[in-house]
């Protein structure tokens, strides 16, 4: 069974690759979701404010965010395809924001949704660095390095 939080999860990176796609603000993209027919029905089953929480967090800090994990990846920002961009700002924003969520259910969750919509391998590359970003954000969770 999915959980409310699970759906806000995966509303949040279709949230967060919209944006990245268009620019529109939060209240447009808001709206969008639940105007969509496939959408709105997981809308009204997930926790809406996990949901607002993050994806208006990604947008109005999108540099702080982006700076939680772009010193661990080999690839410039413009070279990351845009579904990986959107689970490593879902990642790192639950990371810093969110710490009641076990960094291992942040990096599962992550994983899952990036096989759910990219590319075959992209997870990988996902797990890699949310991974590494758990262990610099989470020290006293994970231990460290």
């Amino acid at each position: 069974m999915i959980t409310q939080r699970q759906l806000a999860r995966k509303l949040a990176m279709i949230a967060i690759y919209q944006w990245q796609m268009t620019q529109n603000s939060y209240q447009d993209i808001y709206l969008a979701i639940q105007d969509d027919r496939d959408l709105s029905q997981d809308f009204r089953k997930c926790d809406p404010a996990y949901f607002q929480a993050i994806v208006r967090f990604v947008i109005e800090n999108q540099e702080q965010v982006d700076a939680l994990f772009m010193p661990l990846t080999e690839r410039n920002l413009d070279m990351l395809d845009q579904i990986e961009l959107a689970a490593l700002r879902l990642a790192a924003t639950e990371l810093k924001n969110h710490q009641d969520v076990p960094y291992k259910v942040v990096v599962n969750e992550s994983v899952n949704l990036t096989k759910k919509f990219g590319a075959e391998q992209a997870h990988k590359f996902v797990n890699g660095v949310v991974d590494k970003m758990a262990r610099q954000i989470r020290i006293m969770e994970t231990g460290g390095a």
